[in-house]
């Protein structure tokens, strides 16, 4: 089933297995799907042919009393159970086919279909009772059962029954609400899914489900990166360490021609300086002490990929020539060899280094420094991108939880607001182990509470917080980043307002002063999921 089908979709299909079951003599479930198909479609507005062919042919049926009451076959059951289940935020067309099935399963006395408007309630429809019964227990529905619908055009909509009094038709009827709850439940998901991927779009070059780029910064950095991508060009990136280099460098790689060929990550400082050479562009059996083996280097090893040389200015001044000509012509000259040998490899260097400095130092050569910043992208670190911190947040929850056998896993509000103040000197990288030890300490299916922070994190609510939701008001630091500053205190009145108009979307913009579409697109910047 597909939870998107529009109740136009619905109404169709109604309406062929209706004109199937007529003319294969299923009186009784056609009278479901025929009748459905009717009311879905003075609802929904649809004519598809298919309606009208199933009604013609119902009407034409000779002899058949479709005045006659029988119970509904188990596959009629089914397909109610099915199409209430599709119908969840389509309020308007749910509420008549709600109606429709406590009158077919015979569980009530009588039945309304009642919206609940700012002139009072409103009786759109009523099965077994006449329109001044409807009338009053739409006006004292405490007295009744209801069966909650949500919201058609901001009004409330429910159904207000008097069950029978007997246990199996109790039963039915509490049944049926269960099933409504069920399908509002189903909606609601969708729809949060739905704007998780609107919001969240996981702006990677592949669909890496760690890159996770809703900021303006890296949404600029990634439309540059897919321009190059394809180029056989060196790229520089550059940033504080764990700003996520080494992933935009694979998201480029997957991205390129080279996709199909290795991807080689070499970190420059995990071998001594007097090794960084041998590495990198190999050498011949004996051509040095303990050269027991020839070796062909990482250069070689990725050959016709791409080579991530990370911490590029860890390589020594002896080293840098040699690479300054493998970028200048793809050559290396292995040791003990005695011909350069041509590689087809595209680099990219990373490194948290200020290479200027290093250049002003004499610690990097300039002809390099030049040659590899031919494209150069900078990663601005987390704190200036905090709107990507409840997606970070999001996708590692579900990572570790899953890794640790503990979905589902929620976090509190609270403790999400404490790690969007953090500053994060470890940025990505720290921030996915601080998730990572969070899930170690929860019990499965837990919610991640504020006292599982670590201490630093938790600290760095003295100097930055919101006050209790009991006091309208936010404490805010003014020696940080205005849009720091200013996301917060949105984030704040937006949670207070929904929170207020428990989640009526209407109210809410009204308690803003904005329009209805304005705090849609507000909440969708800010990452606010539906209220509950």
């Amino acid at each position: 089933m597909d939870g998107d089908e529009h109740p136009s979709q619905v109404c169709e299909r109604a309406a062929i297995l209706g004109l199937a079951a007529v003319k294969q003599g299923g009186n009784n479930l056609a009278r479901t799907l025929v009748g459905r198909a009717a009311r879905l479609s003075r609802a929904c507005g649809c004519r598809a042919f298919s309606v009208s062919a199933a009604l013609t042919t119902f009407n034409s049926v000779e002899g058949y009393n479709r005045q006659a009451e029988t119970p509904a076959s188990s596959a009629g059951d089914l397909d109610t159970a099915s199409t209430l289940l599709e119908l969840g935020g389509h309020t308007h067309i749910l509420g008549p086919e709600v109606l429709a099935a406590v009158h077919a399963a015979g569980c009530a006395r009588g039945a309304a279909l009642v919206a609940a408007g700012a002139g009072g309630p409103r009786v759109i429809e009523a099965r077994g009772w006449d329109e001044s019964q409807a009338l009053a227990a739409a006006r004292k529905p405490e007295r009744f059962q209801l069966i909650p619908l949500g919201e058609h055009r901001d009004e409330p909509w429910q159904v207000v029954a008097d069950p029978l009094d007997d246990l199996e038709h109790r039963c039915t009827f509490i049944a049926i609400r269960r099933l409504v709850a069920t399908a509002l439940t189903l909606d609601r998901y969708r729809r949060e899914e739905k704007q998780r991927a609107a919001l969240w779009p996981a702006e990677a070059l592949d669909g890496d489900p760690e890159s996770v780029w809703a900021s303006e910064q890296m949404t600029e950095i990634l439309a540059v990166a897919r321009r190059i991508a394809p180029t056989p060009l060196s790229i520089l990136l550059t940033g504080e360490t764990g700003t996520g280099k080494e992933m935009l460098a694979r998201a480029i790689h997957r991205a390129s021609d080279r996709a199909d060929r290795p991807f080689l990550p070499f970190n420059c400082t995990a071998v001594s300086r007097d090794m960084i050479e041998s590495q990198l562009f190999g050498f011949r059996k004996g051509s040095f002490t303990g050269a027991d083996a020839s070796f062909a280097g990482v250069i070689r090893s990725a050959a016709g990929g791409t080579l991530f040389l990370d911490e590029i200015a860890e390589i020594g001044l002896d080293v840098q020539p040699k690479l300054l000509r493998f970028l200048e012509t793809h050559e290396i000259h292995p040791l003990g060899e005695s011909q350069p040998v041509k590689v087809d490899v595209r680099v990219i260097a990373a490194t948290n280094a200020p290479l200027e400095q290093l250049v002003a130092d004499g610690r990097l050569r300039e002809d390099l420094f030049y040659r590899l910043n031919v494209v150069r992208l900078k990663l601005p670190p987390l704190r200036e991108r905090r709107e990507e911190i409840p997606p970070l947040v999001d996708h590692y929850l579900r990572r570790y939880g899953d890794e640790q056998k503990k979905t589902p896993l929620t976090l509190a509000d609270e403790t999400l607001e404490y790690l969007l103040l953090y500053a994060w000197p470890g940025n990505v990288r720290q921030l996915a182990n601080e998730v990572r030890r969070m899930v170690a300490m929860a019990e499965p299916g837990a919610t991640l509470t504020p006292a599982m922070l670590s201490p630093e994190i938790q600290a760095s609510r003295r100097t930055i917080a919101v006050t209790p939701e009991a006091t309208p008001e936010i404490r805010v630091r003014i020696d940080q980043p205005l849009p720091a500053a200013v996301q917060l205190l949105e984030q704040t009145m937006v949670r207070s307002a929904l929170d207020r108009s428990r989640g009526r979307v209407e109210q809410a913009a009204k308690l803003l002063g904005i329009s209805r579409k304005g705090l849609f697109l507000k909440r969708r910047r800010l990452g606010l999921r539906n209220a509950s």
